[in-house]
Formats: structure tokens, sequence, C-alpha cells
């Protein structure tokens, strides 16, 4: 059963949104202050969270950017409605997905349960992905850049998981969004950018992620053995 922390200043909330999600087989505990939010993850045990943007101590942006140095956990922001840079920075700084406030309990649990499946997806029937410098485990989930473990996010991981199963091909930010679940309209270009900048800046020194203008993304590594791809 996933296991939710709710950091959230409002003490009204986490009690009827506890008692909503257990309805779909979730647990939901709440912090209303991010050091105590913080301190319970240290401690182990949640499987997601859900930050509210205006809270006492620090912002809910600085909370995540704390918790996205120490831990890969899913991240769920709750921003004001309108609020788009609240949206861009909370996705640069590592948050998997967002919701305006005020919001439908219903959409929280979808894009919760959708987090959550990126991080216990099924095993791949091929095992590991090996390219030049890079080896993708679609089991564990686990990434080696260079023999290094490198540590990705529900979204970072699902973006490199898609272009390395089709090395060269071009997919374009639609593509993209869909696998990633997308957001509305007005910022679902940036969603995309975003979620491929962080993801090449933790790939760095390798060059793995090639854009091809007004198109979108592509794996630019060489699959072991094989020739460069091309597309």
């Amino acid at each position: 059963m996933p296991r939710l922390l709710l950091i959230d200043d409002d003490a009204g909330l986490g009690e009827p949104l506890a008692a909503y999600v257990a309805r779909y087989g979730m647990t939901l505990q709440q912090a209303t202050r991010p050091s105590e939010g913080l301190a319970l993850l240290r401690a182990g045990g949640f499987d997601a969270a859900i930050l509210d943007v205006m809270l006492p101590e620090m912002d809910g942006l600085a909370l995540c950017r704390v918790i996205r140095a120490e831990s890969d956990i899913p991240i769920v922001m709750l921003t004001a409605r309108g609020e788009v840079m609240d949206r861009v920075l909370g996705l640069e700084l590592g948050a998997d997905d967002y919701l305006p406030k005020p919001f439908e309990p219903r959409e929280l649990v979808a894009r919760l349960q959708t987090v959550l499946r990126r991080r216990v997806a099924a095993p791949a029937p091929d095992g590991r992905l090996r390219f030049d410098g890079l080896v993708i485990d679609p089991v564990t989930r686990g990434v080696l850049r260079q023999g290094e473990a490198v540590e990705l996010t529900g979204s970072e991981f699902e973006l490199l998981l898609m272009l390395a199963r089709e090395p060269g091909k071009v997919f374009t930010r639609d593509d993209i969004l869909a696998r990633l679940r997308g957001h509305e309209a007005d910022l679902f270009t940036r969603a995309v950018d975003i979620v491929v900048s962080r993801l090449r800046r933790k790939l760095e020194p390798l060059e793995a992620i090639r854009t091809v203008r007004h198109t979108g993304y592509a794996l630019a590594l060489r699959r072991e053995g094989a020739e460069a791809p091309h597309g």
C-alpha cells in the first residue's frame, strides 16, 4: 500500500484527503512544517511526497530542492492557479508533476498513480540496455554513466528509457508528453524541455540526447557493438 506524505500548512486538509486516497489503496500522513516533513522523509517508508508551494520556514520550491538532493522519491507540487512560474521552477528543481490549487482530489489521485507507476514499472523482457558509456536497467530502474550510478527522478528515467528503447528515433514533444503524462497546454512544451534539460545535465559528460530542431529529441548514443544511430 503506497504511503504518501503531504507537506502543507493547512491543517484541515490532511484528514479528509487521507480518507479520500484510502479509497484508492493509499495512506496519507501530513506534516504542516517543512522541518517536520523532512524528518519524516529521512526516516523513510514513504513512496511519494506532495508539497504545497506556500509554506512556513521555507517555500515548497526550496523544500523540493532539498528533497531532490537527498532522494529520488516522486514529488507532486501544489501551486496557486495561474502561477506558471512556480510550476516551471518546480519542474526544473526535480518535481515529477504539479497540480494547481484548488484541486479535485480525484485528479490528485490520478497524478499520484501515474508517478507511482513510473517508480514500480514492470520489468522489461530484454534486460539491460547498453550504450557507449551508459547502461540502463529497466528492472531495477538503475542507470550507470561511465560506471557511476546516476540518480534520476521518475520522469527523467521514463524519458531516458523511451529514447533508449529506440535509439536514433526522433520523439516529438507530444510523444514525450504522452509518456510522462502531460500538463495543460500553456506549459506542455516547457515541461518537456525542462525534463530533457535536467536529464542532459545528469548524463554529462556524455552527449546523450540530440535535439532535432522544430521536431523533438533522440538518443544520440551508440549501442554497444552497433553502428551509431541515425534519424
